[in-house]
């Protein structure tokens, strides 16, 4: 298959997804369509023109691709709102079940995604997948795979309007994890423990207490800053401090996103730069996945761990074309397990985009960048951080409402620093383990790193302009720019392939 057709039709594939997402019409609309593709399919075998027939193929994948995205979306609608509670809704009703996802702190309260396995005396079978959302204090402490008994007020999850005016559709959010009820501080009682996956226990576990030892080292709001850039735990930071992030453009680095992951694996290559190229690739990788698994294995840190290791690939081979190829399969992969991340997982849509940003855009900014010194990552943050602010621009306008004028400034001034920061910050959980002395040189200048990236935000989170307010920015015009985005990488890829073949033709 030509690449021209390749993206086009996971492009087609996601398109057809996320209008499902908003208008369902069933599985007889996607059916019409796929049967009209076979149709076309058909007429093409007829002898036409060269250009008349390459219409007619990229008329035929839009339409299979995009009904089978749209077929595939109906059909996860139907499943996700299969559920047994929905008649015991606004009740205080009795459940049992076990705790299947790592606990999510927050400032005022802990959130438990909970497996119901039992409705008072009815016991659910396995293969049923009801989860409900627990809001509880901080205490008692629980964890992943305890079965416990709760007893609460059964709701439905509700939307909200943000700050800035966005309605954010928290049930959809939540529904694409098969979270479709809510409990607001029930009472709970521990059953039993080691109910859940054996290897996810120990990851969580590790996880937990290599956080703990940077805490006992690094003071607040230091660690905090630590633990987001490592292992993405922002809540501990506090809402203003996140705030501040988001108001400077930097909220990504304390999420774990394909970015983040992808600055651990550029770092190690670069210490092992004297090694052969492939070996260093090799490291890279490793470390992704090492990352990965200190973290947890989560389904996003999974995606973020996928988008990273591309980045490393396209900058280590060169070969853009192919590792985005790559991307647009991976992405597809993704979507046909989940289609509810198209349009309801934020950080499913931010991860792509940036990675594309990187991967597409970075050869190009690095070329009219050049006056930018190369020591001390400049020139890599600078065109890491225009790269990424292009594509992940109008998908932020539309979610937040909120453009950062002082984002590329704030990025330059702390991205540099992101690698060195994470590499010592490591070191000193690392160490930590074996001696907390041993791991004193390394927090501090841990401590310093960290203190001076929170400076630089809250300088510039107190300056007047530091974002604007953009109080319409509409869905139709978003996804009009990135069509633009899409067929203009189209025409410069067809551009650049028909360069190489009129060189090799001269050679």
């Amino acid at each position: 298959m030509d690449f021209s057709y390749f993206p086009f039709s996971v492009f087609s594939f996601i398109c057809g997804v996320a209008l499902c997402s908003f208008l369902d019409l069933g599985v007889i609309f996607p059916l019409f369509l796929i049967f009209l593709s076979v149709v076309l399919f058909l007429l093409n075998k007829r002898d036409f023109s060269k250009e008349k027939s390459r219409l007619f193929i990229f008329l035929f994948f839009f339409l299979l691709f995009f009904g089978l995205g749209f077929l595939r979306c109906s059909i996860s609608n139907q499943m996700l709102h299969m559920s047994v509670l929905q008649a015991h809704l606004d009740e205080k009703i009795l459940l049992q079940g076990v705790i299947v996802d790592e606990l999510d702190q927050r400032e005022n309260n802990t959130k438990i995604t909970l497996k119901v396995l039992k409705l008072g005396d009815t016991v659910f079978d396995t293969d049923y997948n009801i989860r409900v959302l627990l809001t509880v204090p901080h205490y008692p402490i629980y964890n992943y795979g305890e079965k416990i008994t709760v007893s609460g007020v059964l709701k439905e999850p509700e939307n909200f309007n943000t700050e800035n005016g966005r309605s954010f559709d928290y049930i959809n959010y939540l529904a694409k994890d098969n979270i479709f009820y809510t409990m607001y501080f029930p009472k709970t009682e521990l059953i039993s423990i080691g109910n859940g996956n054996s290897l996810k226990e120990k990851l969580f576990w590790i996880k937990g207490s290599f956080l703990q030892k940077i805490q006992e080292i690094i003071p607040e709001p230091q660690s905090s800053l630590l633990g987001g850039l490592l292992l993405g735990v922002k809540q501990s930071l506090g809402e203003d401090l996140q705030e501040d992030f988001r108001k400077v453009g930097l909220i990504h680095i304390i999420v774990l996103s394909g970015y983040n992951v992808s600055i651990i694996a550029d770092f190690m290559m670069g210490l092992f730069m004297f090694l052969p190229r492939m070996f260093g690739l090799f490291l890279g990788s490793i470390s992704i996945i090492l990352f990965a698994v200190m973290v947890g294995g989560s389904a996003t840190i999974v995606r973020a761990s996928i988008m990273a290791l591309l980045v490393v690939l396209a900058r280590a081979t060169g070969r853009t074309s192919e590792v985005t190829r790559a991307l647009f399969f991976a992405a597809f992969i993704m979507v046909l397990h989940n289609p509810q991340i198209v349009i309801f997982d934020p950080s499913f849509q931010l991860s792509f985009m940036a990675t594309l940003g990187l991967i597409v855009l970075s050869p190009k900014v690095s070329e009219y960048l050049v006056f930018i010194p190369e020591k001390f990552y400049l020139r890599e943050s600078a065109v890491a951080t225009v790269s990424t602010q292009i594509f992940v621009l109008p998908l932020l306008l539309y979610m937040m409402g909120e453009l950062s004028l002082v984002a590329v400034i704030v990025n330059l001034l702390v991205l540099m620093f992101v690698p060195v920061t994470m590499l010592f910050g490591f070191l000193t959980g690392l160490i930590a383990f074996v001696w907390v002395g041993l791991a004193l040189p390394f927090s501090y200048v841990t401590h310093f790193l960290l203190s001076y990236e929170l400076k630089v935000v809250e300088l510039f989170a107190k300056v007047p302009f530091a974002s604007v307010k953009v109080p319409y920015f509409p869905f139709w015009l978003m996804c009009g720019i990135y069509l633009i985005f899409f067929f203009v990488f189209m025409f410069y890829y067809r551009q650049t392939k028909n360069k190489k073949e009129v060189n090799k033709l001269n050679k």
